[in-house]
């Protein structure tokens, strides 16, 4: 038996198919296929009961599954504890919310490739929910999103909050947010759910919501005058410095967005692992300055 072999089977196992298998070793289906018959020849026995609808382990499946997971971990453990950084060459597919992009994306890519200078990196910007859903179909190796994401094949590793400030027009006087339109997060995203909850139980359904995908062009219809709106001040402080939008406090605001660095911990990739924690202190190092 070969390295590759047994980790084909695992694939194969926890993906239920030879299809799906594939796609994720980025391999033909036929090279699957011939590394499970090749193991099981080796082995003499089947690993797999083959059905219309994919595979399930036979009982000598599922034990010989046990022991791959230990040599997977291993292999891991030889990666990150014996290969050096510098060798690491492996393509890493990063989901990241907008949020994340327009505050400290660059500082986190600097630093990983100033850590890891041969990876290859493909970014994807997209709404949390999104993010989710291409994490856990394996088409994301990392997702920098609103989090966590409660699935026990999930490692969650926290970021640093993101506080919300409410703007307004700097022309206008205090709103009144009961008559007042307010701009809003995308629509299939946390914040805008959780503000409109908010503005529902607070001033009933008389309140209209502008959502939209882009924070800055919310924050420019703000300026412009459509309504008021509550992002992260971050992205505020060049149009205060202008003078076209004003803080102000209407006496509540939303929680700080919660933010997760999340990867698939099963089986565990220990350079998703590592860019996490990079993650972790390039979001810190921006934030406190």
């Amino acid at each position: 038996m070969t390295l590759d072999q047994l980790i084909t089977f695992l694939w194969v196992s926890r993906l239920g198919g030879v299809r799906r298998a594939a796609q994720e070793m980025n391999i033909s289906q036929p090279a699957v296929s011939g590394r499970i018959a090749a193991l099981e020849q080796s082995l003499g026995l089947q690993l797999f009961e083959r059905a219309q609808r994919g595979v399930t382990l036979t009982k000598k499946g599922v034990l010989l599954r046990d022991y791959v997971e230990k040599i997977v971990d291993l292999v891991e453990g030889i990666k990150a504890d014996v290969v050096p950084p510098e060798a690491e060459d492996s393509l890493l597919r990063i989901g990241v919310a907008e949020t994340i992009v327009q505050l400290w994306l660059p500082n986190f890519l600097s630093a990983l490739y100033e850590a890891y200078p041969r990876i290859r990196v493909e970014i994807v910007v997209d709404v949390s929910v999104n993010l989710r859903q291409q994490l856990m179909e394996r088409s994301l190796d990392l997702a920098l999103m609103m989090g966590p994401i409660s699935d026990h094949t999930v490692d969650n590793v926290d970021l640093p909050p993101v506080a919300l400030t409410w703007f307004r027009p700097a022309n206008r006087p205090e709103p009144d947010l009961r008559s007042t339109p307010v701009v809003s997060y995308n629509r299939n995203s946390r914040p805008y759910r959780d503000l409109r909850r908010q503005l529902i139980d607070r001033y009933g359904h008389s309140t209209q919501m502008f959502p939209t995908s882009s924070i800055h062009a919310g924050l420019e219809m703000v300026a412009s005058g459509i309504g008021v709106g509550l992002f992260p001040h971050q992205f505020a402080d060049q149009l205060v410095r202008q003078g076209r939008i004003l803080p102000f406090d209407p006496g509540w605001k939303l929680d700080d967005l919660r933010f997760t660095a999340s990867f698939l911990g099963d089986p565990r990739n220990e350079l998703c692992a590592r860019a996490a924690d990079i993650a972790v202190a390039s979001a810190s190092n921006y934030l406190s300055e």
